[in-house]
This record gives C-alpha cells, structure tokens and sequence, in this order.
C-alpha cells in the first residue's frame, strides 16, 4: 500500500480544481472542453506547435496563481528543437489549449497539449528559472495587493457616494416638507 504525502494529495486536487475552474480547454476545434482534467496526467504530455506536426517538447509542469487558476505550463523541448541544450519554457495560459485522446477510460486518457506558436515564438517565450520564477512570484504578489487595495478604495468610493446621495436626498425632502408646510400655512391665511 503506497502512502501519500498529504500536501502531494492537497496540490493535486487544488491542481485538478484550477484545470477546471480556469478552463485548460479553450473551445476550439482541435480542443473542445473535456469537462474534466487529470493533472497526473497532463505533466508529461506531449507539446505541439501550430507550425507543424511534430512535437516539439513536453508539459514539465503546471504553475497556478494565487486564486488557484492555471497561470502557465512549463514546456520542456529536450532536444527536440533546434535550442542549445536542454530548454524550460514559460507558456502562458492562453496560449495553449489541451485536447483529449482516449479519454473514455483514466487509464487510457492521454492529453495532447497544443502550443498556439510557432516554434520561433516558443523560443522567445521566458525561459523557466529561478530568475523567472523569483520576479514572477513577486509580480503576482504586487498584483493580488494592488488588487486588494484597488477595491478597499472603490468600496470606500462607493461609501462616499453613497453617503453624499443620502444626503442629498435627505436634504431634499426636509426642503420639500419646508415648502409644503408655508403652502399650507399661506392657503390658511
């Protein structure tokens, strides 16, 4: 019996989660959406660039955001293109749909990931490296605390706006009553 490490199986499931909530599967033609993903075995499927039939690496790993969403794959090319070495690539999601073969059985399903680039533009895509990650992770973390602060002040906005128009409407019906009140007074004189 194999024993799981529980954070393995808490990553695994938020990675399940994400495929489905930020939608792997882009609706097109070549990749309508399956409904569910496994991320076992996604890591190693094969890569395919638009340009051509032949594949140009495989998916290395799934980096997901801070709302759990699919932010990127790792694409590893190995020698399959014509880079020096052994290359990481950063693709963002997107950019990238996943179809589905053999998906009628877990154990026969196989994804085919499909790169909308072509093998040029993979190149230029970033590299996957601590540089990448450690800039990448603070640029994520400046967004979601610009994006926290972003909405502390429009609600703030929201409250102000709302007061003033309370206002408003208070003082307009007290000037409404006032005048209400001296034509009363003035059709009893």
């Amino acid at each position: 019996m194999t024993h799981r490490n529980p954070l393995h199986h808490v990553i695994k499931q938020a990675s399940l989660g994400a495929l489905l909530a930020g939608g792997l599967a882009a609706g097109t033609a070549m990749a309508e959406p399956q409904g569910l993903y496994s991320t076992s075995k996604l890591l190693g499927a094969d890569v395919y660039a638009t340009s051509g039939s032949e594949q140009i690496g495989d998916v290395e790993d799934i980096l997901l955001d801070n709302d759990m969403q699919v932010r990127a794959l790792v694409i590893d090319t190995g020698d399959l293109l014509d880079f020096q070495g052994d290359q990481h690539f950063v693709i963002e999601s997107g950019k990238f749909t996943v179809e589905t073969q053999d998906g009628n059985s877990l154990d026969e399903i196989d994804y085919r990931v499909n790169v909308d680039l072509s093998e040029e533009q993979i190149a230029e895509q970033p590299q996957y490296t601590n540089d990448w990650w450690q800039n990448a992770r603070e640029g994520a973390q400046q967004a979601w605390e610009e994006t926290k602060e972003g909405a502390a002040s429009a609600w703030e906005t929201t409250q102000e706006g709302a007061t003033w128009a309370l206002d408003r409407i208070g003082q307009a019906l007290e000037n409404v009553g006032e005048q209400t009140q001296e034509a009363a007074e003035r059709s009893n004189e």
